[in-house]
């Protein structure tokens, strides 16, 4: 079975010394052995694609459609140089572990076989396997690392101190992708199709109240906002002077912001609320031009 310390290292270490990372249920380490199908592993071996299924555990489920149809052609001319890993399942049976990019650009190239090593894992193996490689090789948005680290909490019962050392991430960083997935859906999928950033979402996080952090969510969408400018919102409450860079104490209530918001969203411009400590206050629509101001008239005459 593969070292459980070599996974803080990553992949490099989990696939190294191919001829010593096998270990058979009465037989030695570093012997090549044979399941049913005489299949050596421990060796590399030219597979048929129909006899390998995708791997269950792979944390990814995005693959760019341009970057795949670029390997193919290169796979078409070249063949498949680098091989992919699987695992033996039983006879003539294999599950991937990594390369599934290569994978999907051999099936699109047409091609029967493709070289594979074949080693033994087990199932936390392979989930921890696939999460390491993809994480190296920086093929995951922020969303599918969450929720890869969270099933290796949940599935193979790691803390997040014992998480860490797995993949060589401290454990602040540790939390804070797994801080993601307490988010709405709606903001998680933002983070999946790359709308929002890291650094967005963990301001967001910050926000207690949900119909806030909604308001402040849309507004970072819709204004195309910076992962600073959303802090400072966060930070002000809400209330940041973009264009000077100055901020005011608000005194606004959270009700009353999000009452700005759907001001600035039906005016089309940025309405600002000013209220004293003494209940009393003023409304601010801006404008920039006399047809502004005629629009923000007959906005007001048809309400």
């Amino acid at each position: 079975m593969a070292k459980r310390n070599a996974l803080g290292r990553g992949l490099g270490a989990l696939l190294e010394n191919y001829d010593t990372d096998v270990t058979t249920k009465g037989g030695d380490p570093g012997k090549q052995t044979s399941l049913e199908g005489g299949t050596l592993v421990g060796t590399v071996a030219n597979l048929s694609l129909e006899s390998i299924e995708a791997n269950p555990f792979q944390p990814r489920t995005d693959f760019d459609a341009e970057a795949l149809e670029e390997l193919s052609a290169s796979i078409k001319q070249f063949s498949l140089i680098q091989p992919v890993t699987v695992r033996k399942m039983g006879y003539d049976q294999y599950q991937l572990i990594s390369g599934e990019r290569r994978f999907k650009a051999a099936k699109m190239a047409g091609l029967d076989k493709i070289p594979a090593y074949i080693r033994i894992a087990n199932d936390q193996e392979m989930l921890e396997l696939a999460l390491v490689e993809n994480i190296q090789r920086q093929d995951l948005n922020a969303l599918e690392i969450a929720i890869s680290y969270n099933r290796l909490t949940e599935e193979c019962n790691l803390t997040q101190e014992e998480l860490s050392k797995r993949v060589g991430k401290n454990r602040a960083t540790i939390s804070n992708y797994l801080r993601l997935l307490k988010l709405p859906d709606v903001i998680q999928a933002a983070i999946k199709t790359n709308k929002i950033q890291m650094g967005h979402a963990r301001a967001l996080i910050n926000i207690e109240d949900a119909d806030w952090q909604m308001v402040i969510f849309k507004k970072t969408i819709s204004k195309s906002l910076s992962v600073r400018q959303v802090e400072n919102l966060v930070r002000d409450g809400g209330t940041k002077k973009e264009a000077t860079g100055t901020t005011k104490p608000s005194v606004l209530t959270n009700e009353q912001k999000k009452m700005a918001y759907q001001l600035s969203t039906f005016f089309d411009a940025e309405v600002e609320i000013k209220r004293n400590r003494d209940k009393t206050g003023k409304i601010i629509i801006p404008f920039n031009s006399d047809e502004e101001l005629d629009k923000l008239v007959t906005a007001i005459d048809q309400t």
